[in-house]
């Protein structure tokens, strides 16, 4: 019988990540394992499950899978101009001297490994990305079952020697190679490597020695972290592999923008209004900085657009670097409806000032200055 697809037979696109090529291998080794699923036939699909996985989950591998098929997994050559169909030419050469010498350089399957990283994207206000706080989150993530304590196996019994590798974590497997058809090896599909097998497996985690679930985790949001940045919380990931540590959480933040302030590293912008009256004769504004109010003197004169710093009013640094300045920015509002008292003496401006404004002879605001000094 034909081999199927390998991205069909795990159920991924051909352009699925890594991740999404991991997470569908584990969810059907879960659901095929000889040791859980008792049906007919379950042991050849987690074969199938298992050889697809070790072709796409290897770069080199999945390469030569997408251009040769199953042709290009078996090392076979090409024929016409006598070329290597592996990718480079030399795919089935580590397989040989492997087989030669031993297999060094292969990995333990035994050995302890660290556990999957994970990412979460927070959400703060901006008062809490400015000033930190500490929150709870509840993320949904593999924990260790804690019925069997990780070990796959119902409570009260143990795991018994592979019958397909007899306890090796390997298995013979015959491929063509330029000098014939050879014998090497490779990590047992049944036991992935381990030598041994779940006979009774536990009831909670079905035998994988993980279940998932809900849990709360506590959060510390920095004082001055800024949108897009994350912090690594160490050992909050995935459960490790025989007895490996635990795997990272990553928090990446993500900052509501906030009505009054706009925010550009640490430093802080604010948009001042100021009436007609107050830039042509100045005055003293109170202007709302992040953490209070501050008085700002506005000249005599002051044009829409013109920019204040504030030194050391913005956010804090998140790597203690000090403070971000505030810079306010002046806009001038123009009256859009006038009393009568006001329309009249806006009259007597434009008449005191010839009418229309004429930049050249005197500047305006100096004009409406005198003027409403009465001079």
């Amino acid at each position: 019988m034909a081999k199927r697809d390998y991205y069909d037979v795990l159920g991924v696109d051909k352009n699925a990540s890594k991740d999404e090529i991991k997470k569908a291998y584990r969810k059907l080794s879960k659901k095929y394992h000889p040791d859980i699923n008792k049906e007919e036939g379950s042991d050849e699909k987690f074969k199938e499950v298992s050889e697809a996985y070790e072709a796409l989950s290897d770069d080199d591998k999945r390469a030569q899978y997408d251009r040769f098929g199953h042709e290009g997994m078996n090392q076979q050559f090409g024929g016409g101009g006598g070329g290597f169909s592996g990718a480079g030419g030399f795919g089935g050469f580590e397989d040989i001297f492997s087989s030669f010498f031993g297999g060094g350089g292969r990995m333990d399957p035994n050995a302890p490994r660290k556990g999957d990283d994970l990412q979460y994207t927070m959400t703060v206000s901006f008062d809490e990305a400015v000033f930190g706080v500490t929150k709870t989150i509840t993320i949904k993530k593999e924990v260790t079952c804690e019925t069997c304590d990780g070990s796959g196996a119902k409570p009260g019994t143990s795991k018994s020697t592979c019958k397909m590798c007899s306890g090796a974590g390997r298995v013979a497997v015959e491929q063509n190679t330029p000098f014939g058809r050879i014998q090497t090896e490779r990590t047992c599909p049944t036991c992935n490597g381990t030598g041994e097998e779940i006979e009774d497996p536990c009831n909670n985690c079905k035998g994988a020695g993980t279940v998932t679930k809900d849990v709360q985790i506590e959060v510390t949001v920095p004082e001055g972290v800024d949108n897009g940045q994350q912090i690594r919380l160490q050992g909050k990931g995935e459960p490790g592999v025989n007895g490996g540590p635990a795997g990272d959480l990553y928090i990446v933040f993500r900052v509501k923008p906030d009505k009054r302030f706009t925010r550009d590293g640490d430093d802080i912008h604010f948009e001042q209004p100021i009436s007609f009256a107050q830039a042509a004769l100045g005055d003293e504004v109170k202007v709302p900085t992040i953490n209070s109010e501050v008085v700002l003197t506005i000249p005599a004169g002051t044009q829409s657009g013109k920019r204040f710093r504030l030194k050391e009013k913005g956010v804090k640094n998140v790597h203690g670097y000090g403070y971000g300045d505030q810079f306010v920015t002046i806009s001038v509002v123009t009256p859009t409806k006038l009393s009568d008292r006001e329309a009249d003496l806006f009259r007597q401006l434009a008449e005191h000032s010839g009418e229309e404004i004429n930049e050249q002879n005197e500047n305006f605001f100096d004009k409406t200055r005198r003027f409403f000094k009465g001079d």
